[in-house]
């Protein structure tokens, strides 16, 4: 048994007459090419072909390489003394790097532009690429119509309505337009006699502003207007054309005050305290003659609030006049009982005539004396004359002493009193009378103050901006009307069908 040559790589040759096994593979590439080999190409040509032939057995072409088929070739012969053909190992050309596509030419202009093909192109053995067909439009179910129908209910349809009824039916409105602030009339100091007075006739526009926004918005500025201009048959002149913007007039006196704030804006600004007051109404007069009412009947609120507190201010005084005048009544009865009691009108004159007597009694006894002198040198002691001289400068003695023990701590008054007692006494007496007389004097002063104070008219209004009679419509502002009813139910509509969505998709 004959064993077949082998090659370098230790395979088996392929024997005379036997197929090679790479000849199905060439027979598959000059298929391919149309039953020619390819073209080689690249610097391994050379190479390859300069490279001699080890072995007789038939060898895969290259690229580049210009050889018959192996079917055609001669059968390899055996090698010589046995030794074992070298079979060379091919060398791969280097990849060339890929050319980027060249743009397709345009079509000259005037020139049909060529069909694209519909199918997609071919692949490999002639297989056609699976492609999904294009999804169909959908179509609009019963939700859809039901959210169209939804917005055409409860937006469109109202939003119509609304407009036909502002352009159509809504009755134009007038405004008239008043500002004013608190105004404080500046004291004189002579009249601001009392520290304490000050307070109560002193101003606080801040308090006055914040008492005149709430009370042109109260039930009693309703009242008072309402039976100042009958402001109900003036607010339902449209009625009931206008039932959205006028008033009902078989309403109540509360849904009066709430129509007149709607129709009565009261603007405040507390920086520089000033109200303005934008009056509507559905005729120019009647607008501007309730702004005028209005604002008289703030200054008078205004004149009211300030008589109250000059009142207290006077009553304060008032008061303080009648307590000094009850002291000054008091100490002036102790004074009245003390002079009756001690049958004294004046302690000081009843003082000063005793000390009068006492002199004169003192000038008696100094001549009797002269007199009793001389007498003595002439006559003896047993004369008579001399102790009738003697008996009257004794009786004057005695009055005088009995005189000065008056003003003595056992000195007796005439009802018994002493007079030291009677002197104390009178002095308290009139040092409290004085007193009185001073604090009454004060609180007249005060009181007279005050008095010509409340006199004048110390806080009133001062209008900046007198009302108007308009000339043209400003109200109702249609387009705004229109657009913020539209955008509430639009927003409504939205979030009911959002609401609906969610629970349909959770279900």
């Amino acid at each position: 048994m004959t064993t077949p040559p082998k090659t370098n790589d230790g395979k088996a040759a392929a024997a005379p007459g036997q197929p090679d096994a790479v000849t199905p593979v060439v027979a598959r590439a000059e298929a391919v090419n149309g039953g020619a080999p390819r073209p080689f190409s690249g610097a391994g040509a050379g190479a390859a072909a300069s490279r001699p032939v080890a072995s007789a057995r038939p060898v895969r072409p290259f690229e580049g390489q210009n050889r018959p088929p192996l079917s055609q070739q001669a059968p390899a012969a055996k090698p010589q003394g046995g030794a074992l053909a070298t079979r060379p190992i091919p060398v791969q050309p280097m990849a060339q790097p890929a050319q980027a596509p060249l743009p397709a030419a345009r079509p000259a202009p005037g020139q049909p532009v060529p069909a694209r093909p519909k199918g997609p192109p071919a692949g490999p053995g002639g297989a056609q690429t699976a492609v999904r067909p294009p999804v169909a439009l959908a179509k609009p179910k019963a939700r859809h119509w039901l959210v169209l129908l939804s917005f055409l209910l409860f937006v469109a349809l109202p939003s119509l309505l609304w407009a036909w009824y502002l352009w159509g039916r809504a009755s134009d409105q007038y405004l008239s337009t008043v500002g004013f602030s608190v105004r404080q009339e500046q004291q004189t100091p002579s009249l601001d006699i009392l520290g304490g007075l000050a307070p109560f006739t002193g101003g606080g526009g801040a308090a006055d502003t914040d008492i005149l926004y709430q009370y042109i918005r109260s039930q009693d500025m309703v009242e008072k207007v309402d039976a100042e201009l009958d402001i109900r048959s003036r607010f339902s002149r449209e009625w009931p054309r206008d039932f959205v913007f006028a008033f009902d007039p078989e309403g109540h006196i509360e849904d009066l005050t709430r129509y007149w704030q709607r129709q009565v804006k009261v603007l405040y600004d507390s920086q520089t305290q000033i109200i303005t007051l934008n009056v509507s109404a559905f005729t120019p007069e009647d607008a501007q003659q309730i702004a005028a009412a209005v604002f008289q009947e703030s200054s008078d609120k205004i004149n009211e609030l300030s008589a109250i507190a000059l009142d207290d201010a006077t009553r304060m005084a008032k008061l303080e006049l009648d307590k000094a005048r009850q002291e000054l009544t008091v100490t002036r009865q102790a004074m009245t009982d003390f002079r009756m009691r001690s049958q004294i009108v004046d302690p000081t004159a009843d003082l000063s005539s005793q000390m009068g007597v006492i002199a004169g009694l003192q000038g008696q006894l100094a001549e009797q004396l002269v007199a009793h002198d001389l007498l003595l040198d002439s006559a003896p002691q047993t004369d008579h004359r001399v102790i009738q001289s003697q008996q009257k400068i004794d009786a004057l003695r005695r009055l005088i002493d009995a005189e000065r023990n008056k003003f003595g701590a056992d000195g007796k008054g005439p009802s018994g009193e002493s007079y030291s007692q009677l002197m104390a006494e009178f002095e308290k007496l009139s040092v409290d009378r004085e007193f009185a007389e001073g604090a009454y004097r004060s609180a007249r002063i005060a009181y007279e103050a005050a008095l010509a104070t409340a006199q004048r008219q110390s806080r009133y209004l001062a209008a900046h901006i007198q009302p108007k009679v308009a000339q043209s419509s400003t109200e109702p502002d249609r387009p705004w009307l229109l657009f913020m009813v539209f955008g509430l139910l639009l927003t409504g509509w939205s979030i009911l069908i959002l609401i609906y969505y969610s629970i349909r998709d959770r279900a």
